[in-house]
């Protein structure tokens, strides 16, 4: 129950009457510890009621609220909505008065709800505050399914675009705004959400456009389309971006915000002109499906222990390694959630900003009109913060001010992009920090990596050929006698995998630590007194989720 808006949800909590602050810090702590939505916990608790929690949301909202959901709506009434509109924001029709219709709505608290059915409909729009599983059931009443296939939507597509592919800035513009476009768009756009993709890929090539989106860290195609489909497409993605769509020689970047199944979804759009036409790449950015908790990430107890106190203490630098797509902004946004308290100020400087949470002051570094992290950085420290967090140290001007901030008491969190946790140091020392600055500022270096996950419907065993058990076990005797292997069923759609598991290695600075730093010595050196010193590498980590059976060989040797 209304999954993404649990500081909402908690500013309504506080004026239940009956609910006291004991009670209700407790309803906070059990929701940490399980990540339900705030909501489903509250109630769970016993504590609150679902009538009286839709009765305090609704007087809240100022919205009205309708306890006993309707088992049918009138057909004419029903007949106001399309059905794709309906399960796309989650709202049934329950009364009209003039202009005026009031929707009952899954999710009262999205705005986008309101601006985008009132254009669309040219009504005025009020939401009706319901128990959103009675809506939801209400909605697949009247509207049933939604049956319409990616490829049946292309095929209407391919009905009303030239086989030439020939078209002028207005022709351009108008079919971007032509029904069976909208519908494809539409239609890809959810299914590639609803699979959980990270990045949905546009790609015009010489004969062929591909469709392609990313899952777990891999990428798969849709069905490919006729090269003539990749025009009105990506206008069509360029309209809802807001982006100039008679231009095409230079790379553009927007965003949009979509609603499916009732949640609020933000797309960020990139373009990129080549030889054959705009590629366009939109990155996902769906809270609903991305747990903001630490103790979520799956990390083991003495990582997820030494990292809490780590970001606890008064002053220093964090860093976080890894490639991109490892995970590393999901980790320090976990950190900056358990450390954003009302006694704190918090400033961050991100490039772009991926989520929005509440309590924290949030920065777009803009380098292209001089605003980079590292002037971020320094007018951070002129407002008076407490913990900063700086979305990646790129050169040497960032780096001496996140040490300057960190010498002058202020907690300091930030990425690098290095194989592992020993070098971070090395990559500092590179980008020309002296050695001493390193050594009296750095707490802490987490290197991750993240793996897929065999489904664990489909996984069967079997034995790796030796050789590449030699690559996983180069020093030491092979532990287990059978391993698991993907194999592809009707739940991971026959991929085998079936989500990702973080892989952590963390080295916390300590005296000895600090005088190899001093002595400049080799990242070989200082991994190996990490390791003395009880640091778990990231092939290790990988060794243990091998032998769990969480993931495969394969996956391991790839990734670390």
């Amino acid at each position: 129950m209304f999954p993404d808006h649990n500081s909402a949800i908690a500013d309504i909590l506080k004026h239940i009457d009956g609910l006291t602050v004991d009670q209700l810090e407790s309803i906070l702590h059990e929701q940490e510890r399980t990540g339900k939505s705030l909501a489903q916990t509250a109630i769970d608790s016993e504590l609150v009621s679902a009538e009286g929690l839709l009765t305090a949301i609704s007087e809240n909202l100022v919205w009205p609220y309708e306890p006993l959901v309707p088992v049918e709506i009138e057909k004419d009434l029903a007949g106001l909505v399309e059905g794709r509109l309906a399960h796309m924001y989650g709202v049934v029709p329950y009364k009209q008065d003039g202009y005026e219709l009031q929707l009952l709505a899954m999710d009262p608290f999205n705005n986008a709800v309101v601006e985008d059915l009132s254009f669309a409909l040219n009504r005025d729009i009020t939401l009706v505050v319901a128990d959103p599983s009675q809506v939801s059931q209400l909605i697949h009443t009247i509207y049933g399914s939604e049956s319409i296939s990616v490829e049946d939507a292309m095929d209407a597509l391919k009905k009303i675009t030239p086989k030439d592919g020939e078209f002028g800035d207005l022709d351009l513009e108008a079919m971007a705004e032509e029904a069976p476009v909208i519908r494809f768009v539409n239609l890809v756009l959810e299914q590639a959400i609803r699979d959980k993709a990270s990045d949905i890929h546009f790609e015009p090539f010489e004969d062929v456009f591909r469709i392609r989106y990313r899952v777990d860290g891999s990428l798969y195609e849709m069905s490919p389309s006729p090269i003539n489909l990749a025009l009105p497409v990506i206008s069509r993605i360029k309209v809802l971006s807001n982006l100039n769509i008679a231009e095409q020689r230079v790379p553009q970047d927007g965003r949009i915000r979509m609603t499916l199944d009732a949640r609020a979804i933000d797309l960020r759009v990139s373009t990129l002109p080549t030889q054959f036409g705009e590629s366009v790449v939109l990155r996902v950015l769906d809270k609903s499906i991305v747990n903001l908790e630490l103790d979520s990430l799956g990390m083991p107890d003495s990582v997820y222990q030494g990292t809490r106190e780590i970001i606890t203490r008064p002053n220093g630098v964090f860093i976080v390694t890894g490639p991109t797509g490892s995970g590393k902004t999901t980790t320090l946004y976990s950190c900056l959630k358990i450390l954003n308290r009302d006694e704190d100020k918090i400033l961050t400087a991100e490039d772009p900003i991926e989520y929005e949470i509440d309590g924290i002051m949030q920065l777009a570094v803009n380098p292209g009109i001089g605003l980079t992290f590292a002037h971020a950085l320094r007018s951070f420290l002129r407002q008076d913060p407490d913990i900063l967090m700086v979305g990646e140290i790129r050169d040497l001007e960032t780096a001496k001010i996140a040490v300057q901030a960190a010498q002058t008491g202020h907690l300091v969190l930030t990425t690098l992009h290095t194989n592992d946790a020993p070098g971070a140091i090395t990559r500092l020392i590179d980008m020309g920090m002296e050695p001493y600055l390193i050594a009296s500022s750095l707490e802490a270096v987490l290197a991750q990596r993240l793996v897929r996950t065999l489904c664990p419907s489909c996984k069967i065993g079997y034995q790796p050929d030796p050789a590449i058990l030699q690559q996983l076990y180069p020093a030491s005797p092979v532990k287990k006698s059978s391993f698991s292997k993907l194999n592809g069923c009707k739940d991971c759609h026959d991929l085998g995998y079936r989500g990702r598991k973080g892989l952590f290695e963390l080295m916390v600075m300590d005296d000895g630590l600090r005088e190899l730093v001093l002595k400049h010595a080799p990242a070989s050196e200082i991994k190996n007194l990490a390791l003395s010193g009880g640091m778990t590498t990231l092939r290790d980590a990988g060794i243990e989720a091998v032998e769990a059976g969480v993931t495969t060989v394969e996956e391991v040797l790839n990734y670390t």
